[in-house]
């Protein structure tokens, strides 16, 4: 396996900062520097989140759509996020402790699906009834 450089760090959290939001400058930090994909910033304490993290819980399905087209790892709380019922019942039944987990900043699974709106409502519902169990 070949090492490669680090990504330069200001760079990374750009583009973690910008995929809360700004769909064209992430966009063009990815045109510049395509193995910013999958890179991840550590906010402190353990708290690591991707381009596609960010998305997620700002229920930013535009930028998600496009991080995946581009390579980017998929995880239950994107797919949470996006309504991938498929893929969450999938992991919850494989590791049911995972509704409790948190993704960035916390912030919890339910949250996550949330931020989908109508899409992932089934989502929510699975969560919720699942937390009462």
């Amino acid at each position: 396996m070949e090492n490669k450089a680090a990504l330069d760090p200001t760079l990374v959290n750009e583009f973690v900062a910008n995929a809360h939001g700004n769909a064209e400058r992430v966009a063009a930090l990815l045109e510049q520097e395509p193995t910013l994909i999958n890179a991840a910033w550590d906010w402190g304490g353990g708290d690591w989140e991707t381009a596609l993290g960010a998305a997620a819980h700002m229920g930013r399905k535009d930028i998600a759509h496009y991080l995946l087209e581009k390579g980017a790892r998929i995880d239950i709380f994107a797919a949470a996020m996006l309504g991938q019922v498929e893929i969450v019942q999938a992991i919850l039944q494989a590791f049911p402790h995972a509704r409790h987990l948190r993704g960035p900043h916390g912030i919890s699974l339910l949250d996550h699906a949330k931020a989908g709106g109508e899409e992932a409502s089934f989502i929510v519902k699975l969560l919720q009834t699942q937390e009462a169990i």
